[in-house]
C-alpha cells in the first residue's frame, strides 16, 4: 500500500514538473513572439520620433511626438507635400523631418523673391511660414534624378533642407525612413498630419 502511495506521489510530482515546464515554455514562446512582433513593427511598419527644432513650424513644433509610418512607401512612391523623415548626409543616426517639394525628374528653382518654380512653373502651395529669403543652392535650377526628392521645412527661413547641398541636398528614395503620420503628443494636438 505504502509503495502504491509513493508511486502516486512520484507520478503527481512528475506531472507537476511537466506542467511547470509547459508553463515556462509557454511564457518563453509568448515573450519571443512579442519581441519579434515589436521588432517587425518598429523596422517595417512604424516608429515614434520627436521633433527637435523649429524648421517645420507652424505645422510641427519642437517637442511634438509623432508616429512615422513606413508601409505606404513600400507600396507606392512619396508624393509632393508629404512630410518625410530621413537622415542628413553623414549622420545616419540623426533624422530630419521635412516636406517634399520636388519629385524625381523635376527641375526646382527658387528666385530672389522666394518664389518656388517646378519645371519653370510657380508651385501653388501654402505650407511655407514666410517668404524665402535665401534660396541657397536652389537659386540655380536643380534637376532631380530618377530617385531624388527636393525637400523644404515649412519654416523656410529657419530650416536646413535641400537648399543646403553640403548637409542635406537632394534626398534619395532609399534614404527616406517613412512618412510622418500622426501626432501623439501633446494631447491637445493629437491627430493625423495634413500632407496634401
Amino acid at each position: 500500500m505504502q509503495e502504491k502511495q509513493n508511486g502516486q506521489r512520484e507520478a503527481e510530482k512528475k506531472e507537476e514538473t511537466l506542467d511547470i515546464k509547459k508553463e515556462i515554455m509557454s511564457w518563453i514562446f509568448y515573450i519571443l513572439f512579442v519581441v519579434a512582433l515589436t521588432y517587425l513593427i518598429i523596422h517595417f511598419v512604424g516608429q515614434r520620433t520627436v521633433v527637435d527644432g523649429r524648421s517645420m513650424e507652424d505645422t510641427l513644433h519642437n517637442g511634438d511626438n509623432l508616429i512615422v509610418e513606413k508601409l505606404s512607401y513600400r507600396f507606392g512612391d512619396p508624393k509632393r507635400f508629404d512630410i518625410i523623415v530621413f537622415p542628413p548626409k553623414g549622420s545616419p543616426k540623426e533624422f530630419y523631418i521635412k516636406r517634399i517639394i520636388g519629385l524625381p525628374g523635376e527641375t526646382v528653382q527658387i528666385d530672389e523673391e522666394g518664389t518656388i518654380y517646378i519645371n519653370g512653373e510657380v508651385l501653388e502651395e501654402n505650407y511655407g511660414k514666410e517668404t524665402i529669403l535665401n534660396p541657397g543652392g536652389a537659386a540655380e535650377p536643380i534637376t532631380l534624378g530618377d530617385d531624388e526628392y527636393f525637400v523644404l521645412g515649412d519654416n523656410r527661413n529657419n530650416s536646413r533642407d535641400s537648399r543646403d547641398r553640403e548637409h542635406v541636398g537632394n534626398i534619395k528614395r532609399k534614404d527616406i525612413t517613412g512618412r510622418a503620420w500622426v501626432r501623439i503628443w501633446p494631447l491637445s494636438d493629437l491627430g493625423f498630419l495634413k500632407h496634401q
